[in-house]
This record gives C-alpha cells, structure tokens and sequence, in this order.
C-alpha cells in the first residue's frame, strides 16, 4: 500500500493538535505561586497552624479556661497549696500547678499569651507603619530630606531599647506617671517603646529598595504622564515592596514577643496582677528548685511561640522569593 506525501505531512499536525488539546497550560497569578511553594514547606504549615490555635485560645481565653474547669488567673487560693504554704504541681485540678499565691498557672498561661501577641502585634504594626511612611519618604525624595530621615534611624537605633524602657518606667512610676499620667508602667508603655525602638529596622530595608525602584522605567513612565509624587510611592512603588514588608513583619513580630517577655521580666513591663510569661518566669525565679512548674510552661510557651513565628517568617521568607525553586 502507498502512502501520499500529504497524508506523511498532516500525520505530525494532528498528533501535535492532539497533544495541545490534552495538556493545556495554565497560568498561575504571583499569589497562586507564593501559595504553591509556602503549601510544601511542611515545617511553616505546621507552625502556622500553631499560630492560629494560639490566637484562637487567646481571644477566646474566658471560655477556654472555663472549658478546662480551673480558676481565673488572678484567683488567689490558698487552699491550693500545701500544708506548709508552698505551691503544688500538677494535679487533676489544676494540670499546670499553681503559684506561690494558689493562682492557676494554666489559666495564667493563657491569659498570658493574649498579653504577648496583643503587645506584639499593636507595636509590630504600628513600627511597620511609620518604618514604611518614613522609609519611602527619604528613598524616594532622597537629598536633604533622605540625610535627615536617615540620620534620624540612626540616632533613634542607637538607644538600646531595654535601657530605654527600664529608664522611662523608672522615671514615669512615681506618682501620677509622666505627662499627666500619660505615660506609666504598663502594656501602652511597652507597646510605644518597642514600637518607637524597631521601626527604624524596616525603615531602613525599605529605604534601600525605594532607591532602587525610583530608577526603574514603570516609575520614569508614570512620572512623565505627570503622576505625582504621592501617586507614584503609593501606586507604583508600594506595591513591589509588600514581599519585603511581610517577611520583615513575620520575623519582627517573635523579637517583639521576646522583648515584651525581657520587660516584664525586669519589671518594667506588664504591671502585676496581669498575667504575663515574663512576669511569670521572673516570680518563678526564686523559687524554681521547689517549684519547677511555675517557670517550666510558661518558658516553654514563650519558646513554641517564638520558635513557630520564626519559621512561618522562613517559610514566607522562601516562598516569595521567585528564585525559590521548589
């Protein structure tokens, strides 16, 4: 049998039509890729999924104390103790012990946490603010106003922010407080001095990538149609910084957990009888051979929070960067 050249010639098209028509291509949006290769990282799945536990118990601390059947946290017992007067352990009515006080330490475990991230993330997002207002002010305009926003990161960096909390506290605890009892010891206090102290971090991360996106051609054609200087770091220039933005605020929200957990713990931070795990490691401290359960959850809270932030910040840190391959 012989085969007409035309039919050879059309063989190789319908096989490739064919092909095309069972695998179609598709395209996948910035946001779909960032899903994609934050899904596969196993380690960040699972420790945002301990996040968002966390959150949950801390809004809902009231029920899930309730649920669990223990004292509030400020709920002094005396009964608790034994019958010298010291804190017990584990036990079915209390599974986490009590304190010096009879006070349940799971219950103030808990509460704990709602005081943390409430601390972490108010001042977290309010140095995300002012470090991206001011950032994007000094790398856009540059010149005398980038000298001075720049300097002004600096001299704000060079105050080490236990000191300046311990001095502040100490200066403001004394009668009714600085500036008309505006400023006492207390989570407002600890929320502005974190915030004041970090946002030059980002503030500067974000100056250095404006200074490089001012100079790209999407920016020179926006401002050659004559868009304003407002409209081109708001429309054109934001929105390339969000990457950066969200891993800086993933990894400086744990810093932010431990630096209210150091300020507690000296003294200057949450004020008693508000519970707080680096209020409660610091009570804890005198008597941790006795009472090894009085700092052993909350450090070990502290430690799980601090460590889950940190790798959901890594895997974030992975997924947008686009020359991950995964």
């Amino acid at each position: 049998m012989s085969i007409s050249a035309s039919e050879v010639l059309l063989e190789p098209e319908t096989s490739v039509d064919s092909i095309s028509m069972e695998h179609e291509i598709t395209a996948r949006s910035p946001m779909q890729l960032f899903w994609r290769r934050f899904r596969s990282d196993r380690v960040a799945m699972v420790s945002l999924g301990f996040i968002g536990l966390l959150i949950l118990v801390a809004i809902a601390a009231p029920l899930v104390v309730k649920l669990f059947g223990v004292s509030g946290p400020n709920q002094q017992n005396l009964n608790a103790l034994d019958v010298f007067g010291q804190p017990t352990g584990p036990s079915s009515a209390h599974p986490l012990g009590v304190d010096e006080l009879g006070r349940d330490i799971l219950a103030r475990t808990i509460y704990g946490a709602r005081i943390s991230l409430e601390v972490a993330f108010i001042a977290t997002g309010a140095a995300v603010v002012i470090g991206v207002i001011v950032g994007m002010t000094a790398g856009y305009l540059r010149g005398w106003v980038d000298s001075l926003l720049a300097r002004l990161m600096d001299i704000v960096l060079a105050f080490p922010i236990l000191l300046l909390a311990i001095g502040l506290a100490s200066a403001c605890s004394l009668g009714k407080g600085c500036l008309n009892g505006l400023i006492t010891p207390g989570v407002p206090t600890l929320i502005l001095v974190i915030a004041l102290s970090t946002w030059p971090y980002l503030g500067r991360i974000v100056r250095g990538q404006v200074l490089s996106l001012r100079e790209k051609e999407f920016v020179e054609s926006a401002r050659s149609l004559g868009a304003s200087n407002r409209r081109i770091m708001g429309r054109e220039i934001l929105p390339n910084l969000v990457a950066p933005i969200i891993v800086y605020t993933s990894l400086i929200l744990p810093t932010n957990i431990l630096y209210e957990a150091a300020l507690s713990f000296l003294g200057v931070g949450v004020q008693p009888p508000t519970a707080s795990w680096g209020q409660m490691i610091a009570s804890a401290t005198p008597i941790f051979d006795s009472a090894w359960w009085y700092m052993l959850f909350p450090g070990l809270a502290l430690v799980l929070t601090v460590l889950a932030f940190n790798l959901v910040g890594d895997g974030l840190q992975d997924a947008l960067n686009p020359k991950a391959g995964r």
